[in-house]
Formats: structure tokens, C-alpha cells, sequence
């Protein structure tokens, strides 16, 4: 309360708000220091952090290449030195991509777990507030904070069934990193695990249209180019498109348990590249890098981003650890000791 807050927009440049998010209450009750406030993609809709009203975040690993969004400036932030940990939001990966991107830890709860009041919603049956840190401890320490009740636990990985997905969408380096986590394991097993998106999308669009419509309405003109595109595809969805899609929705969820039955963690890459050269543009961009991430917000699973080693171009890989709703501990814990070897 008392920061002047914008959602990355022009229309609230001047916003300062009347209270602040509950999740931040509870990081500075835990003795968190709010040091500033980080850019980000605007209205967090998007994957460059290339923001039309306030700039572009850069990627402190290489300034020639987008640090990932939304939450691309808490990445870069503690990628840079300038924090110990970040609070993102992720609706479609808004964590996960930037902290691969700036190699950093990245962690989405499972949905529901940290509370998102105060937070200026996306698709709220998607979005899902959460940590970004130098090292997984960071991420727990954090989620000891956000979500009360939340303790860390220590995780034996030789006595883990593990299954893993996704190689073949990886690029060839991001591949053989994300191969060599799973190697630390006795017998991962492939998982064919579904890549649905386009059939499900319709309603992360619903609930969007339905955050921006009054609001485009009134200042369509104070929507960037970007965004302003996919709200006006968002506000075009049908009822038919949507209930469709709640539908195919309901049997994603239900096929991709079915497809990990019988494994205690999922790996697979976050993303299928480092992170990709600036200029190219989030709607060129999108739909490669949240093909990996989106499915975790689908499904509402915790889901750990974790650094795995240089790949393409020198830049870091990164590999995904996923569970059941409600593991989140275990992901974490599971993270640290993953961390701990790759060291």
C-alpha cells in the first residue's frame, strides 16, 4: 500500500492502491523488505517483458535476449544480484519462462495455494502467485512465508519413480541436459503425457475477456499493440468456443493424470529453447514458449523451474518438476536435492 502500482499499463500509471496483496503482507510479516517494484509484461499478458509504456527488461545474462514475462523484471532482478527472491504471477508459465530464461528458480504452486487477493487477475482459474530465487532454499523459504502451514521436507531421489516427457520438443542441447537430471534416476520411465492447448485455450480467453472488458472498452487506446491484439481475440470467443473448451478441459485434466499414473515426479524441459533473441515479438514467440508450461496451469499441479546447465549459445537449460496438486513440498524438496547434485 502506497506504491504506485500500474499492472505494466498506461491506464494506471498513476495507480497507487488502496491495500496491499495479501501474499506481499504475509512475505514482509515473515521479515521480507520490499525493495521496489520490477517491470513487467503488460497486464502480465505476454512472454518478452518488452513493455510499449514502460520499457523493455533486460536479460542480465545477455542483453541481446528477452528475460522471459510476465514476470520477466522479478527474474531479472534476482538473476542481477539486486534481491534474494521475487513474487511472480503465473497464468501460463509467467514464472517458470522467465526464471529459465534468466537462469534463476522459478516455482508455481499448486492453484489456490498462495492467495491472489490484491493481485490485478489474468484468467483466475489459471493465475497462481509464487517465488523466484537464486537456489531452490530460496523458493522454500519463501513458500514458508506465502503459504502458512507450508514445510519443507527432505526428499531420498533413489527411491523415486520418475517419468519423463516432452524430450522430443526440446532443442538438442536443452534435450541432453534435461536427459542427464533424469539419468541421476533409477529407470525414468517416457511418459506420454498431452500437449493440448488449442482445445482448452478458449477458456484461459473467457476469463480474461471477462477481467478486460469494461476495461478496453472504456481505454482501448492505452492498450499496447500486443496485448491489445489478444484481448480482441479474447473478447471474440464464443459461448460455444467456451463451453467447448471447458469440456475439453475437464478430460485434459482427467487424461494427463491417467498419462502420469504411477510416477511420483514428471520431468520435462520448461522450455523447448534458451532463452530467444529480442525482437522477435510475443505473439511470434508465444505458443512455443507456454507449450510446456501451460499444461501445469490446466491441470493446476506445482511445477519447479530449475537451472540444468549450459545449452544452446552457452545460455542455461532448464528442467521441469512437476507433481500431484497439493505435492508441493515434495517438488521443492525434490528440486534441493536435484540442485545439490547437478552442483
Amino acid at each position: 500500500m502506497g506504491l504506485t502500482t500500474t499492472y505494466g499499463s498506461a491506464i494506471f500509471r498513476d495507480h497507487v492502491p488502496e491495500r496491499t496483496a495479501q501474499a506481499v503482507t504475509r512475505a514482509e510479516a515473515a521479515g521480507y523488505a520490499v525493495i521496489g517494484k520490477t517491470n513487467l509484461h503488460e497486464f502480465a499478458y505476454g512472454i518478452t517483458s518488452d513493455n510499449p509504456h514502460y520499457g523493455a527488461v533486460v536479460n542480465p545474462l545477455d542483453r541481446g535476449r528477452i528475460p522471459g514475462g510476465s514476470s520477466g523484471g522479478s527474474a531479472a532482478a534476482v538473476a542481477a544480484g539486486l534481491c534474494d527472491a521475487a513474487v511472480g504471477t503465473d497464468s501460463a508459465g509467467s514464472i517458470r519462462i522467465p526464471a529459465a530464461c534468466c537462469g534463476i528458480v522459478g516455482f508455481k504452486p499448486t492453484h489456490g495455494l498462495v492467495p491472489m487477493q490484491g493481485c490485478f487477475p489474468l484468467a483466475p482459474s489459471f493465475d497462481t502467485g509464487g517465488p523466484m530465487a537464486g537456489q531452490v532454499a530460496g523458493c522454500i523459504a519463501m513458500m514458508e512465508a506465502l503459504a502458512p502451514g507450508f514445510a519443507p521436507v527432505a526428499v531420498e531421489l533413489g527411491e523415486l519413480a520418475v517419468g519423463i516427457a516432452w524430450l522430443e520438443r526440446a532443442d538438442p542441447l536443452v534435450r541432453e541436459r534435461v536427459e542427464a537430471v533424469a539419468a541421476i534416476f533409477p529407470g525414468p520411465r517416457r511418459l506420454d503425457l498431452p500437449l493440448l492447448q488449442e482445445e482448452t485455450y478458449p477458456v484461459f480467453m473467457r476469463e480474461a475477456a471477462l477481467v478486460h472488458r469494461d476495461l478496453f472498452a472504456e481505454h482501448p487506446d492505452l492498450y499496447g499493440d500486443n496485448v491489445r491484439t489478444k484481448i480482441e481475440r479474447c473478447l471474440a470467443v464464443t459461448d460455444e468456443e467456451y463451453e467447448q473448451a471447458l469440456a475439453a478441459r475437464e478430460r485434459y485434466v482427467a487424461d494427463f493424470q491417467e498419462a502420469a499414473d504411477g510416477v511420483d515426479l514428471v520431468l520435462s524441459p520448461t522450455l523447448e529453447c534458451v532463452a530467444p533473441p529480442t525482437g522477435i515479438g510475443d505473439l511470434a514467440l508465444r505458443e512455443r514458449l507456454i507449450r510446456l508450461t501451460y499444461p501445469f496451469n490446466a491441470v493446476g499441479w506445482p511445477a519447479l523451474a530449475l537451472p540444468c546447465g549450459p545449452a544452446e549459445d552457452g545460455l542455461p537449460a532448464s528442467v521441469s518438476i512437476a507433481a500431484q496438486r497439493g505435492a508441493d513440498a515434495f517438488v521443492l524438496g525434490a528440486g534441493a536435492a536435484i540442485e545439490a547434485r547437478l552442483r
